[in-house]
């Protein structure tokens, strides 16, 4: 079998290795030392679930609300908007100063360009459903649309619209209950149809659900000078296609006080994010499908509990690529000075399908707790400095189906428990090596196990594949020079193996 990456990406080059391993896991009442003998008794307030799978996770979690796109247009209600103004023959619709005002549930469609606002306020029972069919709405003075009060809110992007949302680059409120965001909403709300949205956040953030956001379809692109998409209870992404542009964190859920609450969940679709902070964020990151790139971040993927059950991932990472910590971001602290952190055990990484790529220049994959593997197929291409590694574990490490591919700097270099079901080897390169050349496993009798071809420099290999089998010996050769390594056994100066 020959492990070769098809794909020829260019890692990002954000910034160089930060000093930490990683971080500090404190989530709720949790507690954490830097003590190298130290064992965790932590427990978390927002990770109330001790499930391996999305679905387990998601059976413990609160209920995702999604509400039905699909529309009756005989029975809608038009408002046409025309620079400052619109016009409509209902009586649920005001318009008055710019502003836009719907107090009654029911099905509106939008067209047209309006200078101004479009406000919610139903205080009835009953979905509010916004049809965009070829609209344009730029506030001056605050967010584009602003739910106040419904029960739900639908926003529909119909079949072939092109549709636009911007909001002020200064707010005229600024309250602690005005909106924060282009597209803002107080009540559920559920975003799809199959016509194109773009989403210009200028103030703060560019989409906000200050409960559930489900995203089910249509074309989303979004840029933000602070978050992207934000969800308070959760975030959904189902079907569809969304683009992120922010300088804050990119697609984010961030309840961190109820449990079972928090959690960004990717079932489908396709979402691109390119992110001067955090990529995707929550307090539980959940992927069972679709497409995840992140392009550029700080720590790509960030959650105190991550599970991946399939998907297609690429992440790249200033720092840490996939970061299984404590979403309590005001008790954290990065680094491990004087030893091993003990390991937090409110915090999980799980991988049970799927494929993930992860370019990192600080940790590759980053469990401040423990790390389990089942299935699918992971590569990292991990640090090029010894202050991180491609593989961080401060927990039990349990490695049993799949395949992975880590190679980075040796200086913290990790690798599975010992007493993982599936085979592992890990070894130091005798010096770095160049991206570009070939690692070639072979066993005992001189028979090819695997080869593949990192896409930067490297000094340490790890592989675990079903290919290998527990005690045999094997010989990695890179660039004409041969090390052995005994599955299961840890190299000299390699790093704990829990």
């Amino acid at each position: 079998m020959r492990l070769t990456k098809l794909r020829q990406a260019v890692a990002s080059t954000m910034a160089a290795a930060l000093l930490a391993g990683c971080g500090a896991s404190v989530a709720g009442s949790s507690t954490s030392t830097s003590s190298s003998s130290s064992v965790s008794s932590s427990t978390s307030a927002v990770v109330a679930t001790d499930a391996t799978t999305v679905a387990d996770a998601l059976a413990d979690n609160v209920t995702v609300e999604t509400s039905d796109t699909a529309y009756d247009e005989a029975n809608a209600t038009a408002i046409t908007l025309s620079g400052t103004t619109a016009e409509s023959d209902s009586d649920a619709v005001a318009v008055a100063d710019g502003t836009v005002t719907i107090s009654a549930a029911g099905t509106y469609v939008l067209s047209g360009d309006l200078v101004g606002q479009v406000v919610v306020d139903s205080a009835g029972d009953g979905v509010v459903r916004l049809v965009l069919d070829d609209a344009t709405i730029t506030s001056e003075t605050t967010a584009a649309i602003d739910v106040v009060d419904a029960e739900s809110v639908v926003v529909v992007l119909a079949d072939g619209s092109s549709n636009e949302l911007a909001d002020a680059a200064t707010y005229a409120d600024t309250s602690e209950d005005a909106p924060t965001g282009t597209l803002y909403s107080t009540a559920d709300l559920t975003i799809g149809g199959t016509g194109s949205l773009t989403v210009t956040g200028r103030s703060n953030n560019g989409i906000v659900g200050k409960d559930g956001l489900v995203i089910t379809g249509g074309s989303i692109d979004v840029t933000s000078v602070d978050d992207g998409i934000l969800g308070k209870d959760y975030l959904v992404l189902t079907d569809g296609t969304v683009t992120v542009d922010a300088v804050g964190d990119g697609f984010k859920s961030d309840n961190t006080e109820d449990a079972g609450a928090g959690f960004v969940l990717v079932e489908g679709g396709e979402i691109a994010v390119t992110s001067q902070d955090d990529g995707i964020k929550g307090v539980q990151v959940l992927v069972s499908g679709g497409t995840v790139d992140v392009a550029e971040s700080t720590e790509a993927l960030e959650g105190s509990l991550i599970i991946v059950d399939g998907g297609d991932l690429e992440l790249h990472s200033a720092d840490d690529g996939v970061n299984a910590t404590s979403t309590d971001d005001s008790a954290a602290t990065d680094g491990r000075p004087g030893g091993e952190m003990a390991a937090d055990d409110s915090v999980r990484l799980v991988v049970n399908g799927g494929t993930l790529e992860v370019w990192a220049s600080g940790d590759g994959l980053d469990s401040n707790g423990s790390a389990t593997i089942t299935g699918g197929d992971l590569t990292v291409w991990g640090p090029t400095t010894d202050g991180n590694g491609a593989l961080d574990v401060n927990g039990t490490f349990e490695v049993s189906g799949g395949t992975l591919l880590a190679t980075g700097s040796a200086g913290m270099m990790v690798a599975p428990s010992t007493d993982s079901a599936q085979a592992w080897i890990a070894t130091a390169l005798t010096a770095t090596a160049a991206a570009g050349s070939e690692v070639v496993v072979t066993d005992e009798d001189g028979s090819e196990v695997a080869a593949y071809t990192p896409q930067k420099d490297f000094a340490s290999v790890v592989l675990s594949a079903a290919e290998l089998e527990q005690g045999a010996t094997y010989t990695v050769t890179v660039d004409g020079t041969a090390t052995t390594a005994t599955a299961g056994e840890a190299p000299a100066g390699g790093g704990p193996m829990h």
